[in-house]
């Protein structure tokens, strides 16, 4: 019976203004409690959590402000625009309104669906940049105490908490933490991946868990939460919880390898949002919703929502930027480059790639955020197929083998896509998104690192990496680094950055 979203610009609101506002005149008061009852503001719990021993938090929002106002611009923005348009079959217009989307001054976020019949106007936010992701050896938390709406009658009724990443849906990756339908006080969880109709994720319908009971989700507030084990990259997981307890687990051996890392192995956005009528709440029922008789100002309550991760003792990841790359910008600066390059943003082993030509800016308005909360930088190449550089590694629709972690290209006629994978890809639109379509496509391999003409080797394994000032940190061989920014030096250890390169004779370098 589950149906989910096939796109996910759905929209969503809070706590009707006219059934939960504490400082609205008393006369408009009189005139709300007449409409739709007198009700009571929820009560805001306990600030969000701080991070459990050997986590850290990346993101985290309390909702404190004004009564009416809107939420934090620094944490979110809103989403908005017909709901006929989202592919998802919802009927409501997504609006940037305080009457549909504010704060209660309580320390809640309220979005509240407003209107009749097929014409209803409700909210949805985001996190402005994808900007949570769990990094290679850890893992990725993402949790919200929330209230589900209780509307009278909730036909039609769709609030979600879920996590999108940027790209080519739904190869892109979406997690949806938590989906009640109808006002039925149920959850579901449910992830999107691979190719639609069909595929390795079942789409448009995804990987889910199905309704299931929550019992008093709409009288009071339960914690939704989704984690992502990234702890073995080669076995990873979703796992969803309820109030602190798991009941639904994916698996990357669900949908494949490849089809995994294109959607979880990178930063996704966060996500609130209430729509009304669709695909799902329509299936649940096997009617069309919403009816005549659903119930205006339905609100969905936002206490706090949180993300944690936890480093797998490196504090980055083991996707390596080769050696060759040369420096270009510091992050917010232009990168110029001599005729057609491709650029690679990021630090601590997260890149994301661009192919310029003259110059770019280095931002996360060109390339998202790969590495959140990190100071990044610009780097650029010669674009493929430069011969000496990049190495034809597969045709379109081949496998693309090698060892380690590399960085490959894909695409035809100085349009390419770039991906920073381990242990070899299959050369596919799936997974790299079409670069130019209609044109055969290759995979271009990029020279295994480190010849570091950039690095400075400063230290053997197990000795001493000095510098002055604040570097970037390259530990391993063979391909696997390990990486982190450090300042003054570090010591060069399997104890400070992981084990890249199991076996191996490891080295540090800094730039």
């Amino acid at each position: 019976m589950f149906r989910s979203k096939v796109s996910k610009a759905r929209g969503t609101t809070g706590h009707s203004l006219r059934t939960r506002q504490l400082v609205w005149l008393a006369a408009l008061t009189s005139v709300v409690a007449l409409l739709y009852g007198t009700t009571t503001a929820p009560p805001a719990m306990a600030a969000a959590p701080g991070a459990p021993s050997g986590w850290s938090t990346v993101f985290s929002d309390d909702f404190n402000g004004a009564a009416g106002s809107a939420p934090s611009s620094g944490n979110w923005k809103f989403d908005t625009g017909p709901g006929s348009g989202f592919g998802t079959g919802e009927i409501e217009t997504m609006t940037d309104s305080t009457a549909n989307t504010h704060l209660d001054g309580n320390g809640n976020l309220n979005i509240t669906a407003l209107g009749s019949g097929s014409s209803w106007t409700s909210g949805r936010i985001q996190t402005p940049t994808a900007n949570v992701g769990a990094p290679a050896g850890g893992k990725l938390e993402v949790t919200a105490s929330i209230q589900q709406p209780s509307p009278a009658s909730g036909l039609g009724y769709w609030p979600a908490f879920w996590m999108l990443g940027p790209g080519q849906w739904p190869e892109n990756g979406e997690i949806d933490i938590m989906e009640d339908v109808n006002a039925l006080s149920d959850v579901a969880g449910t992830i999107h991946c691979g190719t639609s109709p069909g595929g390795p994720c079942n789409e448009g319908t995804g990987i889910s868990s199905g309704l299931r009971a929550c019992s008093g989700c709409q009288s009071g507030f339960h914690t939704y939460a989704m984690i992502l084990d990234r702890t073995n990259t080669s076995a990873e997981t979703i796992t969803f919880y309820l109030d602190g307890s798991a009941y639904y687990t994916v698996t990357e051996a669900q949908v494949g390898t490849a089809t995994w890392q294109a959607a979880f192995d990178h930063n996704q956005s966060i996500i609130l949002d209430l729509a009304m009528g669709g695909t799902f709440p329509d299936a649940a029922c096997g009617c069309t919703t919403p009816t005549a008789s659903t119930s205006s100002g339905g609100t969905l309550s936002v206490d706090y929502v949180a993300a944690y991760t936890t480093t797998g003792g490196t504090g980055s990841t083991s996707q390596a930027l080769p050696g060759t790359w040369t420096p270009c910008a510091a992050e917010n600066a232009t990168c110029a480059v001599n005729g057609t390059s491709a650029v690679a943003f990021g630090a601590n082993g997260r890149f994301n790639y661009t192919t310029a030509t003259g110059s770019t800016p280095c931002t996360t308005g060109v390339f998202g955020d790969p590495a959140s909360g990190v100071v990044k930088s610009c780097y650029s190449e010669a674009a493929p197929p430069a011969t000496n550089i990049w190495s034809p590694c597969a045709a379109e629709n081949n496998t693309c083998a090698f060892t380690g972690v590399m960085t490959v290209a894909y695409g035809a006629a100085g349009s390419y896509r770039y991906a920073t994978l381990p242990g070899g890809t299959p050369c596919t639109n799936t997974v790299f998104g079409d670069p130019i379509s209609g044109t055969a496509k290759s995979c271009y391999l990029m020279a295994p690192p480190p010849t570091f003409t950039t690095w400075t080797n400063c230290a053997a394994e197990n000795g001493t990496c000095s510098f002055s000032g604040t570097h970037e940190v390259a530990y391993g061989a063979n391909g696997q680094y390990f990486y982190g920014s450090f300042s003054g030096g570090t010591t060069c250890t399997n104890t400070v950055f992981g084990d890249p390169a199991s076996g191996s004779v490891k080295n540090c370098y800094y730039q």
